[in-house]
């Protein structure tokens, strides 16, 4: 998969995505990542990227010309061009396997007070909000985004099955780890996972990942 990050700030973007999973995914090849400066797309020698709203308001808005050009010099016939957003789509683990398909993404970092509305309507493909919260800006939500859609690449993770077990992959939390010592500070780990029963340990799983969802998010089971 191929990934063009359009951003303000490419470096708040460079870290978290060049370490651990993120960047074993880039040196195994099933990650391709090139992170662009908006800036460099603008035509004033001063690079200005937004301007005040019409109509009045706080704030101000990104303006569509640089946005335009960046994407117009990215994009291909295979390209998905994503907005990171409040208004999108929730982002969801089902949401994430959808995009895990795609060969291309083209994500658009927010800033400001939003960004003119003409990239939504004549540019953009899909819309993403990964909550109902304001970020300072847009390149933290699409770090999140990539971080969920990337794991999901086949290879990435070592073992494909670990992304199928992974909380909200069966509509379910995922139910509680617990590793050495057996015991620690008389806290003892459940004895049915120090059994070998593979059934049973499976069946306990199964039952705690249904008691935690009851309990942290009823939602997912309606």
């Amino acid at each position: 998969m191929r990934v063009d990050l359009i951003t303000l700030f490419p470096e708040l973007c460079r870290a978290p995505l060049g370490e651990s999973i993120m960047g074993r995914a880039q040196e195994c090849g099933a990650l391709e990542l090139h992170i662009h400066n908006l800036r460099d797309w603008t035509s004033d020698r001063h690079h200005v990227v937004d301007d005040t709203p019409f109509g009045g308001g706080q704030g101000m808005v990104m303006k569509p010309e640089p946005i335009f050009a960046a994407v117009e010099a990215l994009r291909t016939e295979s390209s998905t061009v994503v907005l990171m957003t409040p208004q999108g789509r929730p982002f969801s683990q089902q949401v994430a396997q959808e995009f895990s398909q795609q060969s291309h993404l083209i994500i658009v970092c927010g800033h400001y007070e939003g960004i003119d509305h003409r990239v939504v309507e004549h540019l953009v493909d899909r819309e993403i909000s990964i909550g109902d919260y304001v970020l300072t800006n847009g390149a933290i939500a699409a770090v999140v985004f990539v971080d969920a859609i990337v794991r999901l690449l086949p290879g990435v993770l070592g073992d494909d099955k670990s992304a199928s077990d992974d909380s909200f992959s069966a509509h379910l939390l995922e139910a509680p780890q617990y590793t050495r010592p057996a015991e620690f500070r008389g806290w003892k780990v459940p004895a049915v996972l120090l059994s070998g029963h593979h059934a049973e340990i499976a069946a306990w799983r199964k039952e705690e990942a249904e008691r935690r969802t009851r309990k942290n998010r009823p939602d997912l089971l309606s």
